[in-house]
């Protein structure tokens, strides 16, 4: 799919991929971009840098209600969504001592935000002879996330989410991405733990234009994984080929971690 003369909404744009998204969707000659976010004031700034094309939302993507209505005031004053973009998230550390509450929120920002977004645009989309989601997972939804359980578990939840779609739904016209990148410069003293800095340093820390251009091209290829990190699939892999060796290779790096 091109993005020119295209409708799309993206959460989470009042910062980091998510506004690096908007903007090349403007750049790239989008009809319409609606950046929505819990910080109203973060997608006001977003779409004001988009010029005319922009449009600021508040949105708390965990909150159905809240989703249905975005998405029906957008389609009625658009015309139709074409790309629907779930990109919100938030890191949190931790394991099984974080309350149930906790646990219970990270899925609700990561896995069921998607599934609101999903339940509300695909039959629009589809009777309209189809449209694109794009969904933000991480590399932590294909290999794990040492420092965070809820993290690793809503992210798994969230690949396995858009896989579901991207098969059930492809005859009424949806394709799907999920975006799994490692490291990406958005508050990332804030949210990186010892763990996370140490694979940054192996696999590098990318700018979320660049994150942000590999999705243009894997929506443009109907490409399902969005790989910015190239490194992730050779992981994935060898996490695939001998998941015991790849699960004793994460033990041993976590205990190399402990001593630097």
């Amino acid at each position: 799919m091109e993005v020119k003369n295209k409708v799309a909404v993206v959460t989470g744009a009042g910062s980091g991929i998510g506004r690096a998204l908007a903007q090349k969707f403007a750049q790239e000659g989008a009809r319409v971009v609606v950046c929505a976010d819990m910080n109203g004031d973060n997608a006001e700034e977003t779409a004001l840098s988009l010029g005319d094309v922009g449009t600021a939302m508040t949105l708390d993507v965990g909150d159905e209600a809240a989703v249905n209505a975005l998405i029906e005031q957008t389609e009625q004053s658009t015309g139709g969504i074409d790309l629907m973009v779930s990109n919100a998230g938030y890191a949190v550390r931790g394991g099984l001592e974080i309350p149930t509450e906790e646990w219970v929120n990270m899925m609700r920002v990561h896995t069921w935000s998607h599934l609101n977004a999903a339940r509300a645009v695909i039959p629009k989309m589809a009777s309209r002879g189809g449209g694109y989601l794009l969904n933000t997972a991480s590399a932590a939804g294909l290999l794990t996330q040492m420092d965070s359980g809820p993290y690793a578990v809503s992210k798994h939840a969230a690949v396995a989410l858009a896989e579901w779609i991207a098969i059930n739904h492809y005859d009424d016209g949806i394709r799907v991405s999920v975006l799994c990148p490692q490291a990406v410069r958005t508050n990332i003293d804030a949210n990186l733990s010892s763990d996370d800095a140490a694979q940054a340093s192996f696999d590098g820390v990318l700018e979320a234009d660049v994150v942000a251009d590999a999705c243009l091209d894997a929506i443009r290829e109907e490409r399902f994984l969005v790989l910015p990190h190239p490194e992730v699939e050779t992981y994935f892999q060898r996490k695939a080929n001998d998941y015991d060796r790849w699960l004793g290779g994460m033990r041993r790096f976590k205990e190399r971690m402990k001593t630097q």
